[in-house]
């Protein structure tokens, strides 16, 4: 099948943009890199030791980053529906995230331990029809934040990946009602025509532990 414009249009901005050539560069596994290095930069949220969940990792960018910041006395466990290339540091679990087996899995490998952080730069599989697109974007960031109320430590800190649109006031002040503390951020290496965000949530609330 011929490439479109559209699909022409987006490898040539990918191959021309500054972060996948320093991604390249620097050995990182995707531009997402910079995007968290940006957040812990200004946030201090990888600390040598912490246990750190990475919920829809692949490539792996984020996993990345986190592992070398939390160093051989930490944990990272990544998770993602399709297949990690091996990353130094990193315990994968291959799976769907909204399978209970798949979570069961997942809270196995934390041996009952609670987590630091947990991260989440996940992407609903796209079919084109923006509200339904919208909705299934919605429903990840909904489970990775009930993941993070039951697994956080009072203290922790959840960071996940939004998209501007049906459901994004409504779940912002659905964080405010789980966490002290809201913030919002829009790295540089977020384009400026996407409409994703990052909401930083950290100290949950004693009373949201099961929401």
């Amino acid at each position: 099948m011929k490439p479109s414009k559209t699909s022409k249009q987006w490898m040539r901005e990918h191959i021309n943009d500054p972060f996948v050539q320093l991604a390249q560069k620097e050995g990182y596994r995707s531009r997402a890199a910079y995007k968290l290095l940006e957040i812990d930069a200004k946030d201090h949220l990888l600390t040598p030791g912490c246990i750190v969940v990475d919920l829809g990792a692949t490539p792996g960018g984020w996993s990345q980053v986190a592992a070398a910041r939390v160093g051989s006395k930490g944990k990272v466990i990544a998770l993602d529906i399709l297949p990690l290339h091996p990353l130094s540091g990193v315990e994968f679990i291959l799976g769907d995230f909204r399978e209970e087996a798949v979570l069961l899995q997942l809270e196995k490998y934390l041996e009952g331990k609670p987590v630091d952080l947990v991260i989440s730069d996940m992407s609903p599989n796209i079919c084109g029809v923006a509200s339904a697109d919208q909705a299934r974007a919605m429903h990840l960031v909904e489970l990775a934040m009930e993941f993070a109320l039951l697994h956080l430590k009072p203290e922790g800190s959840f960071l996940v990946k939004v998209f501007q649109g049906c459901g994004f006031e409504e779940f912002y002040k659905l964080l405010r009602s789980r966490f002290a503390v809201v913030k919002t951020r829009k790295p540089k290496a977020s384009r400026d025509r996407s409409s994703e965000l990052y909401l930083l949530s950290t100290r949950k609330l004693e009373y949201s532990v099961n929401p």
